[in-house]
């Protein structure tokens, strides 16, 4: 079955605290030659400027350029040479502001991602920024790919209601750490970090 449209650049928030939070509940999907695989974002961070923790904290260069554009494309960077990432870009262009999608629960074309990720359980299928990408092969061949319209990969208005969502600190990273830049869908199993975390206050919009 083909994906619904994308979501139209227009809907998506200005303002990147905001995306972030706009974004849990939304569908995430990848074409693949046998079909589609999708899921559904339930935990993302939003990386500012003037940020010690995001790429773009001393302004733009070839690897974050895609962080400078207009919100709804796809940075996708490598992290400790391991696995790859894939953020959203946020703010007003030229700003370099973005949300790493941190993680989703699985919603179609489980087969295809098993066929990826290897008989993991559902619930750790995307469980995880790395995980996610690699169920959903992204790589750096989908850097600066429109989200906001179909292609190799884009994304689309959810059809389950979000749940309350809770807000904490961001995770693994040493600079800037105490801000509360994460948000996620409380109570779902598929939201990655610690515990603890998880139990965070909710957010207030």
């Amino acid at each position: 079955m083909i994906p619904p449209e994308p979501l139209k650049r227009e809907s998506l928030p200005k303002d990147t605290v905001a995306l972030a939070k706009f974004l849990i509940g939304k569908l995430v999907v990848r074409e693949f030659l046998d079909g589609f695989a999708s899921g559904r974002i339930v935990e993302t961070e939003a990386y500012l400027t003037n940020d010690a923790a995001s790429h773009s904290y001393r302004g733009p260069t070839p690897r974050n350029k895609v962080m400078f554009s207009a919100p709804g494309y796809a940075y996708i960077y490598l992290s400790y040479g391991v696995s790859y990432m894939l953020n959203v870009s946020g703010g007003e262009e030229g700003i370099g502001e973005g949300v790493l999608i941190r993680a989703a629960e699985p919603v179609s074309g489980i087969g295809i991602m098993r066929r990826l990720r290897g008989d993991v359980p559902i619930r750790d299928l995307m469980r995880g920024p790395g995980r996610l990408a690699k169920a959903l092969s992204i790589n750096l061949s989908q850097n600066g790919v429109d989200l906001c319209r179909k292609g190799p990969l884009w994304l689309v208005q959810g059809e389950k209601p979000v749940g309350e969502v809770g807000v904490s600190v961001r995770i693994g990273i040493n600079r800037d750490a105490h801000r509360l830049l994460r948000f996620f869908e409380r109570g779902s199993p598929f939201v990655s970090g610690p515990a603890f975390l998880n139990k965070s206050i909710a957010s207030e919009s």
